[in-house]
């Protein structure tokens, strides 16, 4: 279950520092949110306003699935989806050549996303740039960002799904977009990290796969590309959406999954 609490403090860094004592978690395990930078007074620092923070604790039980279920599986080769990220609907309109481009698609991305949370009742401001690797980040900077980021991020990867289709129609070439919330993507796919290297290393040693719990395409090609180089570990997945997961396995053959 998520727990949340704000705490203050002289500056910003000092008021997350308390928080994270008072959870007893580390900062890789939580959403921070900054409400209120502070303010720094007048004469011997007098009518000071304190620097003020919202943390949540992320669910530590996200990806891995109970030790205790086994389930009989059938091996299927890698398929490509867990690859692809979120494309345009092929079918869909398209706006005429000339109207077209990088510029026009990171405006109608920013528009969507800034009528999506107006709709659901979110202040703040966005920000985007463009990363090396032709994918659109836009940021979310709100003191609401935890209801656009929903359950296990399940609003987040919604937005951002239909953020990729509303700008992919502007644009001749596939253009990756990111939608996030406070940093809250990054921590994730640290943390997903995190747990298929520990999942890596028990199925090594026991010799037997192990199932994580059902994700999202992004989330099983973070696992994928995690592990492709660990010796011994290879990974597939299995199921079909929204119910499909990752498997990782020993190269040296497969008993029953975890």
């Amino acid at each position: 279950m998520e727990r949340t609490i704000e705490t203050t403090g002289k500056t910003v860094d000092q008021a997350v520092k308390q928080a994270l004592e008072e959870l007893s978690v580390s900062e890789d395990m939580v959403l921070i949110e900054v409400l209120d930078e502070g303010e720094t007074g007048g004469l011997l620092g007098f009518g000071r306003r304190p620097a003020c923070v919202r943390v949540t604790i992320l669910d530590d039980d996200t990806f891995e699935e109970d030790d205790d279920e086994e389930d009989d599986y059938e091996r299927v080769d890698l398929d490509d989806e867990d690859f692809d990220m979120e494309s345009s609907d092929e079918n869909g309109w398209r706006v005429p050549e000339d109207q077209r481009g990088l510029v026009p698609a990171e405006n109608a991305a920013l528009d969507y996303v800034q009528d999506v949370l107006s709709g659901i009742g979110i202040h703040g401001r966005i920000e985007s740039y463009l990363g090396g690797d032709n994918t659109l980040h836009i940021d979310i900077i709100s003191d609401d960002g935890g209801v656009a980021i929903g359950r296990h991020g399940e609003t987040l990867d919604a937005i951002q799904y239909l953020t990729n289709i509303v700008a992919n129609r502007w644009i001749d070439e596939h253009l990756r977009v990111v939608v996030d919330v406070g940093d809250y993507r990054r921590r994730r796919e640290q943390r997903l990290q995190q747990t298929a290297r520990k999942i890596a290393d028990r199925v090594l040693d026991r010799g037997r796969a192990s199932k994580m719990k059902p994700m999202s395409p992004a989330e099983r090609r973070i696992v994928h590309i995690t592990l492709r180089d660990t010796d011994g570990i290879t990974t597939y997945s299995e199921g079909t959406d929204p119910r499909r997961y990752v498997v990782i396995a020993p190269t040296a053959g497969l008993e029953i999954i975890d």
